[in-house]
């Protein structure tokens, strides 16, 4: 299937269209802002609310012209007070509303955390299910232009950690206006998370309004060798180092996971019963990430189908440099998952 793939660059997907002209190209950005503008077309009961969202860039361009098209009232920008917007939106959410809140700086939503995991996350729990809070919140995490410590952390296993929180990471643009779609419809407060780094990845994605299931992950390369478990733009990552180990005669199998609670342990397991071996790549901290998670998981439920150690490609727990010779130290890539699987492949 198309959607499936993960080109490597736009060259490669103007390869694919030759072969196949019934592809249609949209960059990540674009099928978020896609996704927006038919929700905001087809929904009068969802809107978009942010700092910035109706500013000339739109939010790296994911709102872009919004505002304009379909007024304030559906597209607002909102004051720098992280916890009271969060709080309004979730307001919105519990009238039944379903609303699109944009946080630009995943940094910043730490100052929402009371609204996020002590209420949105809690109220359906506490009140037996009587009451939904439909709230969908875009976090933006990752590498910028030297944006350093305190406007590029990836601070997903921070979300993961409270109970009653959906956490989607989406690493395609077929994913990215299939899951935001998916995240908008479902009746729990979803974090959709969105790496800067893949704004620019151009994929197939049909034009019509669609959903990519929440809680499932998809395999985006079968191999028999070792089981590659990767998260937003390490999925991009694990594709360029399958294709690299082919030369060494290893075949690697990449699970993008897509959905990082709840997660399908499935897919998981099933991989390795043909692998046995696991390199697990996440753009988070290695110290109490999202990786720390899979390997545990494994490790309890799994554990007899391993050949060989589980092996973790993520962030050192240092805060991130401004540097750009400290950036390229500090993040992880391609060159980092072929290392860690030749560590364990034999």
């Amino acid at each position: 299937m198309p959607w499936t793939k993960v080109y490597s660059d736009r060259s490669e997907f103007d390869i694919a269209v030759e072969k196949d002209p019934s592809l249609r190209g949209l960059t990540y950005r674009d099928a978020i802002l896609e996704a927006s503008t038919q929700l905001l077309e087809s929904d009068k009961e969802f809107f978009i609310m942010g700092e910035g969202v109706d500013d000339p860039g739109g939010v790296f361009g994911t709102t872009k012209g919004l505002t304009e098209k379909f007024g304030a009232e559906r597209v607002m920008d909102t004051p720098l007070a992280e916890n009271g917007i969060t709080g309004v939106a979730m307001g919105a959410a519990l009238t039944g509303m379903r609303p699109l809140l944009v946080h630009m700086r995943v940094d910043f939503m730490t100052i929402s955390l009371d609204q996020i995991a002590n209420h949105a996350a809690k109220w359906r729990y506490m009140f037996g299910g009587a009451i939904n809070v439909p709230l969908t919140i875009r976090a933006i995490v990752g590498r910028g232009w030297g944006s350093a410590a305190q406007h590029s952390q990836s601070l997903q296993a921070m979300f993961t950690s409270v109970p009653g929180l959906k956490v989607v990471m989406p690493a395609t643009p077929y994913d990215a206006k299939g899951m935001l779609i998916s995240s908008i419809y479902d009746d729990n407060p979803v974090i959709f998370i969105e790496n800067r780094g893949l704004y620019e990845q151009v994929g197939h994605v049909p034009e019509e309004i669609y959903k990519v299931e929440l809680g499932k992950g998809i395999v985006r390369q079968e191999g028999t060798d070792v089981t590659v478990v990767a998260t937003s733009q390490m999925v991009s990552e694990a594709t360029k180092a399958a294709r690299a180990l082919v030369a060494d005669g290893i075949s690697a199998e990449v699970i993008d996971m897509r959905t990082l609670v709840p997660m399908d342990k499935e897919i998981v397991i099933e991989s390795l019963k043909k692998t046995g071996r696991l390199v697990i790549a996440d753009n988070g901290t290695k110290e109490g990430g999202y990786s720390a998670e899979v390997a545990a998981f494994v490790s309890e439920e799994a554990f007899d189908l391993l050949k060989a150690p589980i092996q973790r490609v993520a962030l050192p727990g240092v805060p991130t440099p401004a540097s750009h010779v400290l950036e390229a130290a500090y993040y992880k890539g391609a060159d980092d998952i072929v290392s860690a699987v030749k560590r364990i492949a034999g």
